[in-house]
């Protein structure tokens, strides 16, 4: 089964080159890792071209203006751009283990998408990480919040399992999806800009068209740096988006994916290819 993972970024190459070096020493290998850019500076760029030199898989960058958090339309990118039948996102700053991708293919299922977890680092633990260009946080490691998320045991997480259609615990960082999911719900609905609520309102549609819902605990682990954030923010208008949603029983949304499919009828360029007819630096 092809395997496409969609890393979205913005602005910090340095947690970038930690997410990029987890992927690179992974079990199972994607068969390509798409890093979709939500208009970073140059430094991004330069450091995927240095890492595209000796990166093991397909490596391709999408770059789009930077006009705001414009998470959905970059998603939605990305998810245009894949070659992979199953397609595994994760965001620019989430450290997957090294059967991060091995476990997340064990348990695709059809009719479902898989909503994996994360241990959180606190700011002296992603400092530390960063720093030393660490990758594994072990379940002892200070300064970590939720570290039963460090333990992988295959056997409890396929009794954890069950398919469900609770939406409590919708996060974008770790998710799994057929790509033909994707395109029958349209994916991300880009009326929702700024931050959060782009991911419940996905699922929800997802809900609404009979998928459900498999939980990943104690496998498909990855570890998310410490960043401030807007999570608590006030009257986000992407709340009535999805209140909409809710109401009219929605499966597809207005303007999302299909917009984005012509441009990659044809691949995009593997960033390997570039990096070898360029000069080391």
């Amino acid at each position: 089964m092809r395997t496409s993972v969609i890393v979205i970024t913005y602005n910090w190459p340095r947690a970038l080159d930690l997410v990029l070096r987890a992927l690179a020493r992974q079990s199972t290998l994607p068969d390509e890792v798409i890093v979709t850019d939500d208009g970073s500076r140059t430094d991004t760029r330069d450091l995927l071209i240095a890492t595209a030199r000796n990166f093991p898989t397909r490596l391709v960058h999408l770059w789009q203006p930077d006009d705001g958090a414009r998470m959905s339309r970059a998603r939605n990118r990305g998810i245009a751009a894949a070659r992979g039948k199953y397609v595994i996102f994760l965001d620019g700053d989430m450290l997957a283990q090294r059967d991060f991708i091995a476990d997340h293919l064990a348990f695709a299922q059809r009719g479902c998408f898989v909503q994996g977890s994360r241990v959180l680092t606190g700011e002296r633990c992603a400092s530390r990480l960063l720093a030393q260009q660490q990758i594994d946080v072990g379940f002892f490691a200070p300064d970590i919040e939720r570290r039963r998320h460090t333990l992988r045991w295959p056997a409890l997480a396929r009794a954890w399992a069950r398919p469900h259609t609770r939406e409590a615990g919708i996060k974008s960082c770790n998710w799994g999806f057929w790509r033909d999911d994707l395109l029958a719900l349209n994916g991300f609905n880009e009326a929702m800009t700024g931050w959060g609520r782009e991911d419940n309102e996905l699922a929800l549609r997802a809900f609404h068209m009979g998928l459900q819902r498999r939980d990943l605990r104690f496998a498909g682990l990855a570890t998310h740096l410490w960043h401030a954030t807007r999570k608590n923010v006030v009257d986000n208008p992407n709340d009535a988006v999805l209140a909409a949603t809710r109401a009219s029983g929605a499966l597809r949304c207005a303007v999302g994916l299909d917009q984005h499919l012509a441009e990659f009828a044809a691949p995009a360029p593997d960033l390997r290819e570039q990096a070898s007819a360029a000069p080391a630096a």
